[in-house]
């Protein structure tokens, strides 16, 4: 506890920590003053009314930071601007030009990497605005428009998601942390006051053994988060002595971080985004007359988050999604052809292809675990509400595995940031 708050106090007393420190909060400051500001032509009771119980639009929420809720400038959020990150990851495998500009050319590379995923980011919020003021329109919820108001609408909310991202690559180089994953994080926290007061607000005395076990339950999940989300499986390396003139070099070892969790949320953020397509379809259909289309849309929307295929699916989705992005961003061979490069070599496997194929093995190993454990994440408020009847908690498990794993990577890169000061 003495260090934690002579950490604290380092924090407070170094300038450079300090400015780092009061830039991150200004920046979520003004991405909460932005959240808050309306795009014109709102039915505020239209708007509340197709909010409730809409799994699509609540997940579309969380990666805005709050923003849809109220169909704020930002209403987009950081979505654009992660899609078009992780498009750029998939493209790698393709595209072998961006494959040696990612992982050959070293921080230059990588940066001109990132830039073709920002320039990315405007084409993909101009088409994620469109579809998504068009289908609020359909819903009577943007009333009164003219063609000159619909076009402003389209550039607010494409000028706000590229203004968030920008703040959050500000966050990411003056501040400490991820920007984008702390502007998430602060959009889920940002709800916790109106949970509590509808919490309070509906309390009954005979459902404290209920609220006593969602305590228990919430507890356990996240230490089930922090263990696995920090699990490693590490991989011995040695490295090769070698001799020149009278100097003996290397002989050291050291070994491999091989994460059981290596793909994050980004496929429960893949498989809620095509479990929720036929929802978004069956709402945009529903306001047609038409016998065929009003069937079509029925049959969509009654594939709802109650039902038992749409866990089965959920969950088999998130776990192919996790092996499918840990092979896109993890390339046992490159990491062999380092290790050789290097002079090192993994005791008992020879270099080259053998160690490439050990390491495709443990990672396939660990990662079954990490699949397993992301899937169960998932699926679990889905449980819970069906014993429970409380829709609210058909997300709770993302929002939960985005917060803690947010939190464990602030206070890593907090740490690190201390140690570098102390030293």
């Amino acid at each position: 506890m003495g260090n934690f708050w002579s950490k604290i106090k380092l924090i407070w007393t170094d300038i450079t920590l300090r400015k780092r420190v009061l830039f991150v909060l200004f920046a979520l400051v003004l991405f909460r003053l932005l959240s808050a500001i309306p795009i014109p032509g709102i039915d505020t009771l239209e708007l509340s009314r197709f909010l409730t119980n809409n799994q699509f639009f609540g997940i579309l929420n969380i990666f805005s930071g709050g923003g849809l809720s109220n169909l704020s400038i930002i209403m987009l959020g950081v979505g654009p601007y992660i899609t078009g990150s992780i498009i750029m990851q998939l493209l790698t495998i393709m595209v072998p030009a961006l494959k040696r500009i990612y992982s050959e050319e070293g921080e230059a590379g990588r940066k001109r990497f990132s830039q073709y995923g920002r320039l990315l980011t405007v084409p993909l919020a101009a088409i994620q605005g469109f579809s998504l003021l068009f289908i609020l329109e359909q819903q009577n919820i943007l009333v009164n428009l003219t063609a000159f108001d619909r076009i402003t609408n389209l550039f607010i909310v494409i000028a706000g998601s590229v203004l968030l991202m920008w703040i959050g690559e500000l966050v990411s180089e003056f501040g400490i942390g991820n920007g984008v994953s702390l502007i998430i994080f602060a959009g889920i926290v940002s709800r916790l006051p109106a949970t509590i007061s509808q919490l309070a607000f509906t309390f009954d005395v005979s459902q404290i053994p209920l609220y006593l076990m969602f305590a228990v339950a919430g507890v356990l999940i996240i230490a089930g988060i922090v263990l696995v989300t920090e699990a490693e499986r590490p991989i011995p390396v040695t490295y090769a002595k070698r001799v020149r003139g009278a100097k003996m070099y290397g002989g050291g070892s050291t070994y491999i971080p091989l994460r059981v969790n290596q793909a994050g949320v980004i496929p429960i953020i893949f498989a809620l985004s095509i479990l929720l397509f036929p929802q978004m379809i069956g709402t945009f259909l529903a306001r047609y007359s038409n016998v065929i289309l009003a069937k079509i849309s029925s049959v969509l929307l009654s594939f709802s988050q109650t039902s038992l295929l749409y866990g089965i699916l959920y969950f088999l989705f998130v776990f192919l999604f996790t092996y499918f992005y840990t092979a896109v961003t993890f390339d046992p061979e490159a990491l062999s052809s380092n290790l050789q490069k290097n002079g090192a070599f993994i005791p008992g496997i020879r270099p080259g292809a053998s160690t490439s194929e050990y390491i495709s093995k443990v990672l396939t190993r660990i990662t079954l675990l990490g699949a397993v454990f992301l899937g169960f994440i998932a699926v679990l408020p889905l449980i819970m509400q069906s014993m429970t009847g409380i829709a609210s908690l058909a997300l709770g498990g993302t929002s939960v595995l985005i917060v803690v794993s947010v939190v464990l990577d602030l206070m890593k890169k907090v740490d690190a940031q201390v140690s570098m000061r102390e030293y």
